[in-house]
């Protein structure tokens, strides 16, 4: 049987903190996951040998044992030549029930992801099978004990249109190695990072266990006219220079699909504020309790006069140089 060397495996020193080994391995595990090399059979074995190597060294109680192993490898390798007992037995026999370390993938969830029986070596199996509290293992009769789904999250981008209405998005999934598409409704209401909760969308269980749960997190896209603070809603409404001095209406667009009527009172000033009641964003499952639309008011200089309107304006430039005057007499 060939020793496994698991630090040269993950590119470390035997000196390695457990920071630099875990560090290593996701690194690894990265570029080798079969998702990211489909089909190539080599980056396949790459990936079984990384994750076998972290394991045993990504488990304190795991690692000292293979160091000791290590030291006295040759002892083993004259004993199985000659046909004697495994020097060993009783070291094996005594890891069961050590502590485990920090890992991501259990052997049944390699068992899955390659369709194998046992995905790792046979120096891992003698030595190292029985080790690690806490994981999924195979049962006297060859079943596995069931370990639920993990939860997984994604970002999904959202108008603010879809936020305001709800909407319903299909989705390309893939775990486990498995891909299916799924349609998710999204709530109204919804804001920048909600977690919208899809239930048994995230990984399979192992041994007939529930599946994890699917989490969008949303992001929303910047909008061209309204900014969204909370649940209420801010858009800026084009007044005239008349309208803003005498009063009158202005219309005002609305994420609900229609326009409404805004009241200007008299001398309303620019950037000034008025608040429609009830059109801003609803509450996540409340649709009919809204927030408020607060228009800011953009009072329109003219571009150009015509010369009745010239008439106009300097008339009123003289009353109000008439009335300067006579406050200061």
């Amino acid at each position: 049987m060939e020793f496994k060397d698991y630090y040269a495996t993950l590119g470390v020193s035997k000196t390695a903190t457990d920071k630099e080994i875990k560090q290593a391995y996701r690194k690894l595990a990265r570029k080798f996951h079969p998702d990211v090399n489909p089909g190539d059979k080599q980056a396949e074995h790459r990936f079984k040998e990384i994750n076998e190597a972290y394991e045993v060294l990504g488990d304190p109680a795991k690692r000292r044992k293979y160091d000791e192993l290590g030291a006295n490898w040759r002892l083993y390798e004259q004993a199985e030549a000659q046909g004697a007992a495994n020097p060993f037995a009783e070291w094996t026999a005594n890891m069961g029930g050590a502590g485990g370390g920090f890992r991501t993938m259990t052997q049944e969830e390699m068992e899955e992801l390659f369709g194998e029986a046992t995905p790792f070596s046979d120096f891992f199996t003698t030595f190292f099978s029985g080790m690690g509290a806490g994981e999924t293992r195979r049962t006297g009769r060859g079943r596995a004990r069931q370990r639920p789904g993990r939860d997984v999250e994604h970002e999904i981008e959202l108008t603010l249109e879809d936020a305001y209405h709800g909407t319903t998005r299909r989705l390309s999934l893939k775990h486990d190695g498995h891909a299916r598409t799924v349609d998710v409704r999204i709530p109204a209401g919804v804001g920048e990072g909600s977690r919208v909760r899809v239930a048994g969308e995230g990984e399979h269980g192992i041994g007939g266990a529930a599946a994890g749960d699917l989490y969008l997190r949303v992001r929303l896209a910047p909008h061209a006219e309204f900014e969204r603070k909370g649940r209420d809603l801010y858009v800026k409404v084009p007044v005239p220079v008349p309208t803003a001095v005498l009063g009158g209406e202005a219309e005002v667009r609305t994420l609900a699909g229609r326009p409404v009527r805004l009241r200007i009172p008299p001398l309303t000033q620019n950037g000034q504020m008025l608040r429609l009641k009830g059109y801003g964003m609803p509450a996540v499952g409340r649709p009919e309790d809204k927030g408020d639309l607060y228009a800011r008011v953009d009072v329109q200089m003219p571009d150009a006069l015509s010369t009745e309107e010239r008439q106009h304006y300097e008339a009123l430039a003289r009353l109000q140089g008439d009335a300067a005057a006579k406050k200061t007499a």
